[in-house]
């Protein structure tokens, strides 16, 4: 039978933070915006004292250093992440399963917090069918950073995979993720695959979450 088959992007088909990647990339083409980083500090403080979600603080970071940069100097940094990512920093047996997949008949959606900066791209090289993600704010053209709606993360992907559910009925989905955050999307799903899950975690979920399938992924 066709799955609807949904897969996070970091820590889950790629190695880390994607983001935590780009933003050096895109500073080392616009070298000027590096004393912007000295700033940094206070948007973790104010994260660690519950004055910013993550969302606030993906946003606040992306339009202190990179407000006001036009398209045509993010797009080619954007797409050449994009590729190293495809070559260097996805997991081979996250990306055999997602071929396999594809290969299947299956409808292949990625699913991510991360900024659709890059990830859209990312996607569109994967040979995906949709992608999902978190959505930045422009102006004219120009960068603003912040965001432009919700931080796909947590309670956004269940949404998500609501509206996947009633925009393709009838397709039951297998989902896979890394995180804490992405199990109340996967306990919705008929299948569910956690990876890389290790220590108290790894026990935590084999307790609490049988049914759900956990890998190694390298």
């Amino acid at each position: 039978m066709r799955r609807l088959a949904l897969f996070d992007l970091d820590g889950t088909l790629a190695r880390g933070d994607t983001l935590r990647g780009f933003v050096p990339r895109l500073l080392a083409r616009h070298p000027g915006r590096w004393p912007r980083a000295l700033l940094l500090p206070c948007f973790f403080a104010a994260y660690a004292a519950g004055l910013l979600d993550r969302g606030r603080l993906k946003g606040g970071i992306l339009h202190l250093l990179f407000a006001g940069l036009p398209r045509a100097a993010v797009a080619p940094v954007a797409q050449g992440f994009a590729a190293h990512v495809l070559a260097r920093r996805l997991f081979a047996a996250g990306l055999d399963e997602l071929r396999s997949h594809l290969a299947a008949g299956d409808l292949v959606v990625l699913l991510s917090a991360s900024p659709d900066l890059y990830v859209p791209e990312i996607g569109r090289l994967l040979g995906v069918h949709e992608t999902h993600c978190t959505q930045v704010r422009w102006h004219a053209g120009n960068l603003d950073g912040r965001l432009d709606g919700p931080n796909r993360r947590g309670p956004e992907k269940t949404r998500v995979l609501a509206g996947l559910r009633s925009a393709h009925p009838g397709l039951p989905v297998i989902a896979y993720g890394n995180s804490p955050s992405d199990l109340d999307h996967m306990r919705l799903c008929e299948q569910a695959v956690f990876v890389n899950a290790r220590g108290r975690l790894a026990a935590r979920l084999a307790a609490a979450d049988p049914a759900i399938r956990r890998v190694q992924w390298s």
